[in-house]
């Protein structure tokens, strides 16, 4: 990305808790990354990396338990976390919005669609009834819902998963926001479905200038939507690199781990070896492994991964990744260039 490009919103030593009877859930554990106007950011990893507590962390949506939240998280300049209850309450559906891993429990079932997308328009755009209910009906018409205003005034049991996940997107639009958190956007729909969530995604990002962070553990999707991609790890970040360059080059062991299990037709056949898989699980949040924390899992362990955390190494100014192994090869090459 280019750097004299100002961020839209900068990530900076993030650190989400909750303290729990059972001790202090690391979910979140100091991490940094930048989203710039208009780009697709990949935040991807297996389940309880961190990567929705993140993005719940930006909105401050974390009431139950109550999380601990420290670090910076600056949007145009402004700390999200020194706005008070009202401050981000103007912020949220707004300037940022977010679409939630399963739309059937984030719409509200006793409510009309139409009524929930009108909501927003009313709060954060001080519209009449009527105009907010003209507005809902052309949030469903540009998400390509068929017959919009009939569909306005049915409840959310009425719509299959496809739709309700294209009404999520509506209402993430209705005020016009500069950033949307999409958080496993095509998560339980059949691929056709997922396909066409996708389309629409990009075309209305292209369409409004809408930057995306686009949270998944589906490579696949990555590869289509986003230019850049940051990998997390049991709380923190991995490695950062444009979307072309970690299919072509992953640094990181665990980013190769992932980019090996995905299934590709054909692929025992040409290189004669089974699908690939990452041994073991992510660690608790609770109980973090010292030194790196792939470590009990990594193939190409040496004894300082066991003891010390890595460095993050900054590999050019697109492409950063937390690993001894690039940390001794960078110090090898420094030294082979002053002789």
């Amino acid at each position: 990305m280019n750097e004299q490009l100002k961020p839209l919103l900068e990530i900076k030593g993030l650190v989400t808790r909750f303290h729990t009877l059972d001790g202090v859930v690391k979910a979140v554990d100091g991490i940094d990354f930048e989203v710039y106007e208009g780009e697709t950011l990949g935040l991807v990893g297996e389940s309880g990396c961190g990567k929705s507590v993140t993005a719940l962390s930006i909105l401050q949506l974390l009431r139950c338990p109550p999380a601990e939240i420290m670090g910076r998280i600056l949007f145009e300049g402004k700390n999200l976390l020194e706005l008070d209850r009202e401050g981000i309450r103007k912020i949220r559906g707004n300037d940022i919005s977010m679409i939630f891993q399963e739309p059937m429990t984030s719409l509200n079932p006793v409510l009309k669609i139409g009524e929930q997308i009108a909501e927003a328009a009313r709060t954060h755009k001080n519209m009449t009834r009527q105009e907010a209910w003209r507005w809902a009906v052309e949030m469903l018409r540009m998400v390509q819902i068929p017959g919009p205003n009939s569909r306005a005034r049915q409840y959310p049991h009425s719509f299959s998963g496809g739709m309700r996940q294209r009404t999520m997107i509506g209402m993430s639009l209705s005020c016009n926001p500069r950033l949307i958190l999409a958080d496993e956007p095509t998560t339980a729909l059949d691929v056709t479905i997922q396909a066409q969530i996708m389309s629409l995604l990009h075309r209305l990002k292209d369409e409004f200038n809408t930057a995306i962070v686009l949270i998944t553990h589906d490579l696949g999707v990555i590869a289509e939507m986003a230019s850049r991609v940051v990998v997390m790890y049991a709380g923190i970040v991995v490695e950062e690199a444009p979307v072309k360059e970690i299919f072509k080059d992953p640094r990181h062991p665990y980013t190769q781990g992932l980019l090996g299990s995905i299934p590709v037709i054909g692929r025992k056949r040409q290189t004669g070896r089974r699908l690939q898989e990452i041994p073991g699980i992510v660690p608790s949040p609770m109980e973090t492994p010292s030194g790196c924390r792939f470590h009990p899992r990594c193939s190409k362990v040496m004894n300082r991964c066991c003891r010390q955390e890595p460095p993050m190494i900054r590999l050019n100014e697109h492409r950063r990744v937390s690993c001894w192994l690039e940390a001794h090869s960078t110090v090898k090459k420094s030294q082979a260039g002053g002789r």
